[in-house]
């Protein structure tokens, strides 16, 4: 049997098509999950037509957003403590239809490490990893995502990495490392990318912006500049700017709401598959998450990723740039993303059609 232990929307988004793909091998794998974002699960699960968890690893009457790292323990604790009190029910979900038990983990979330450890040495199962093998060369930027990634690599037994420089970074790692050739977000983006749009009063032309990360959000200076420096692009188009509340509640303590107006817009978080249809018409984007820059870079849509680092180095190029959060890096690309525009990547890669193969023939599905 195989299970998913995911924790968070953007977790559930990426693993949707390989989830699908099992299914369509007479399969029904488990979703455990542990509860890093809790308010837009279930509608997430409902767009992506996956079912509620069959395992709340944090109970879900006690679930709630991680919105600081200071509540990180807390639920690390917790998590724990279920997958522990749970061990034997878990272990028989895994191995009930006769098959090899397999845990599969995903990303650089907090749930990355975690659920590789629950798998690994509480239910003594196999673990694999997708989207495995990114690497930013500095344990401090992104914090922790590289970390997550490299804790996760010590442990999994089946790297299914994005692209051959991934597979290059896992070179000295254990286990079975399998090239999928791209990011598992380009299957997710063909659920949704012809969607309706769902913003009152679009603008024609706009560009969208993404700004939430800690390591921005928390130095005000660097997010203050940013921020500064897109209203006074928006003067020239509009420029949506999608908030989740640690945002908002940042920018309300700096004292800084009134720089938005109408046309540096200020609108809330979207689900993934109303958010990707406005992606898709952006004029060009300004992000800080890197699943967002390689959903740009599969577009050919012109991306600045405001970050010092960036652990998918093999995105960037004409059409992705990375700013090494400079406010001057910045407003060069968007003085010059109007010649950014490279071609779509949509048609050529299937790297969720890999994954089920690669499990299939491994004897999991």
């Amino acid at each position: 049997m195989i299970s998913f232990i995911l924790g968070t929307t953007a977790e559930l988004i990426k693993i949707a098509p390989v989830y699908h793909g099992i299914r369509e091998r007479g399969m029904r794998p488990k979703i455990w999950f542990t509860a890093q974002h809790v308010d837009e699960v279930a509608d997430v699960l409902a767009d992506l037509n996956m079912p509620e968890p069959d395992v709340w690893l944090v109970p879900e009457d006690k679930a709630h957003n991680l919105e600081s790292p200071a509540q990180v323990p807390g639920w690390a604790a917790q998590v724990l403590r279920t997958a522990w009190s749970r061990r034997h029910e878990l272990r028989a979900a895994l191995t009930e239809d006769g098959r090899p038990p397999l845990v599969l983990v995903h990303g650089d979330t907090f749930t990355t490490p975690y659920g590789s450890l629950i798998g690994k040495r509480i239910l003594k199962s196999r673990v694999g990893h997708v989207e495995a093998g990114a690497r930013s060369g500095s344990i401090l930027s992104p914090l922790p995502e590289e970390l997550n990634r490299k804790i996760a690599a010590k442990i999994v037994d089946i790297h299914f990495a994005p692209s051959i420089r991934e597979v290059n970074n896992l070179r000295h790692a254990r286990g079975v490392v399998v090239d999928t050739e791209a990011n598992t977000a380009i299957d997710a983006m063909r659920l949704a990318i012809n969607g309706p749009l769902d913003v009152p009063n679009l603008p024609e032309k706009f560009g969208l912006a993404t700004l939430h990360r800690f390591e921005l959000v928390s130095r005000p200076d660097k997010y203050r500049e940013a921020l500064e420096i897109l209203r006074e692009q928006s003067r020239k188009m509009p420029i949506l700017y999608m908030a989740g509340a640690p945002e908002r509640e940042k920018i309300r303590s700096l004292g800084i709401g009134n720089i938005f107006d109408d046309q540096f817009i200020v609108q809330p978080k979207m689900r993934y598959l109303k958010f990707l249809p406005l992606v898709a018409r952006a004029e060009y984007v300004v992000t800080d998450s890197g699943g967002l820059s390689a959903e740009c870079y599969y577009l050919g849509l012109p991306c600045a990723v405001h970050r010092e680092r960036t652990e998918t180095p093999q995105h960037l190029g004409e059409t992705v740039v990375l700013t090494e959060m400079r406010g001057d890096k910045l407003q060069n690309f968007l003085d010059t993303y109007q010649n950014r525009r490279g071609e779509s990547w949509m048609d050529k890669y299937h790297p969720s059609e890999i994954i089920v193969d690669t499990l299939a023939q491994l004897g999991y599905c």
